[in-house]
């Protein structure tokens, strides 16, 4: 086996766009030899391994391949392969392509975005013909890529002493210097914690836009005077990677020497993962209603027509309130924080319940610590999220967390204004105030839930539970006088 790995590459690369072309150069960049190879389309992609090899990757060490057999040839055994493909049908298709050149035990890495179910099949697949599989969630965008990104694998465990060295070297680094990398899981895992990711990403972007638009139409701050506050908040328990680059985006010029962010079209584009956290969340039974509101108002945003053909039917009302700038500030501030809790608090319940339905044993701490770098929701706060869950007392809810408990309490006399006064003003916050109606809920003892089940039992004898009598025992009522006894069964999808 030595002599058959001699003058052969540690791993190999498929997928030379964006991310690919940016962490081959990352891996070599961390003293790793480098195969890389691109699925070309005749007349649409051809000269891409060419191109990069002869530019970017000149002098590095990093080999091209046009040639898939070729390509896993170069490669040591066992062989370890990332594929930096589109999601979906492309995954299998390449699959295909590289089985018949594959041996026992080699690692397909899938550092896409894909479906967590597909990663399910994909690794049982692979598993099943004698090879290994991981699907290792990437975030960080270019600059991740290529600078260190928080990387999240899970799938066949036996891989991941493997692949540790290669991953936790260009992974992204904590202040402490720890690796933004660590083993998710078993099966889709590490796909379904980077689906999460990026629903609390939504989140997270739908949070910031309205915090500045509450700045620019109620207090009529310029884009200088906005960028002054983000900056400011990033300095203290906000800090973070996307309020950083918010106040950016504020103080960037285009050509012609006007702020860019004025000229831009509001219309947001997604590309799936923020809608997969809501269906999956759905499918286990929990809130992520501020999450399911940031893919929503992405989708109202793409209306554009049909908003400016309402906005001339229905014309808003302002006040034109001369607000106390420093003090409506403070309570955007804490709308903000507040939300962004909350959001963060929704996403990490949908990882405990998934772990526990699919048996996975996620390490919640341990995705937050991989969370501090490298990925487009680091925050300063995760170190606390961190030690919320570590800590003896492992609190029911994130929120319950006696740290998260005194922050909530602090922010939510300011929270609270901020809405109002937003509604007031008829300037739309719906992600403020969903994140609101949530915390609302959840410290309620009591909801109207039982009229639910009342009318549910009414109209189609799903019957209800009693205050009166124990947990689990089910009643129906002939609410007309006309019904009988027989009832629906009682289950809960």
């Amino acid at each position: 086996m030595y002599m058959e790995n001699l003058n052969k590459t540690d791993i190999g690369l498929i997928g030379l766009a964006v991310m690919g072309e940016n962490l081959a150069l990352n891996m070599a960049d961390k003293g790793w030899n480098v195969s890389v190879y691109n699925r070309t389309v005749p007349g649409v992609e051809e000269g891409v391994v060419e191109r990069f090899i002869n530019g970017r990757a000149k002098g590095k060490s990093i080999q091209g391949y046009t040639d898939i057999s070729d390509f896993v040839s170069s490669i040591k055994a066992p062989r370890k392969i990332m594929m930096m493909v589109r999601a979906g049908s492309a995954v299998d298709e390449l699959m295909e392509q590289l089985f018949p050149y594959l041996s026992a035990g080699d690692i397909l890495i899938d550092g896409g975005n894909s479906n967590y179910e597909d990663t399910n099949r994909r690794v049982a697949l692979a598993e099943k013909k004698g090879f290994r599989f991981v699907g290792a969630g990437v975030s960080g965008g270019e600059e991740g890529a290529l600078n260190g990104a928080s990387i999240m694998p899970g799938g066949s465990e036996s891989a991941w002493e493997e692949i540790r060295p290669v991953l936790q070297s260009i992974a992204a680094k904590s202040s402490d210097g720890t690796p933004c990398c660590g083993w998710i899981g078993p099966a889709g895992s590490g796909h379904f914690v980077k689906m999460i990711h990026n629903g609390i990403e939504y989140g997270d972007m739908q949070l910031i836009a309205e915090a500045y638009w509450v700045m620019k139409q109620l207090l009529d701050l310029n884009n200088e005077q906005m960028a002054e506050v983000f900056s400011h908040w990033n300095e203290g328990k906000l800090r973070s990677y996307l309020i950083e680059i918010t106040a950016n985006i504020l103080r960037h010029k285009d050509k012609a020497g006007g702020c860019l962010i004025d000229k831009i079209l509001d219309t947001a584009g997604q590309k799936g993962t923020g809608k997969w956290s809501v269906i999956n969340a759905m499918e286990l039974g929990m809130p992520l209603g501020l999450i399911a509101t940031a893919v929503f108002e992405r989708s109202l945003s793409a209306q554009k027509g049909l908003r400016e053909t309402a906005a001339k039917q229905f014309v808003c009302q302002r006040s034109q309130a001369v607000y106390n700038k420093t003090e409506l500030v403070k309570d955007i501030y804490s709308a903000l924080y507040a939300s962004k809790l909350v959001s963060y608090a929704q996403g990490f319940a949908v990882l405990q319940r998934a772990s526990d339905a699919f048996g996975w044993k996620l390490d919640l701490a341990s995705i937050a610590r991989m969370w501090r770098g490298g990925c487009i929701i680091r925050s300063v706060f995760l170190n606390d999220i961190a030690a919320a869950f570590e800590a003896k007392d492992n609190p029911r809810h994130l929120l319950l967390a006696p740290y998260f408990k005194k922050e909530m309490q602090q922010l939510l006399s300011g929270w609270k204004h901020l809405v109002a006064q937003s509604m007031k003003e008829e300037l739309p916050v719906p992600a403020f105030s969903s994140a609101l109606n949530y915390f609302y809920s959840l410290v309620s003892a009591k909801l109207p839930a039982n009229m639910i089940q009342a009318q549910r039992d009414y109209f189609g004898a799903h019957t209800f539970e009693r205050t009166d009598e124990l947990r689990g025992q089910f009643f129906h009522e002939n609410w007309t006088g006309h019904g009988g006894d027989t009832k629906s069964g009682t289950y809960n999808v």
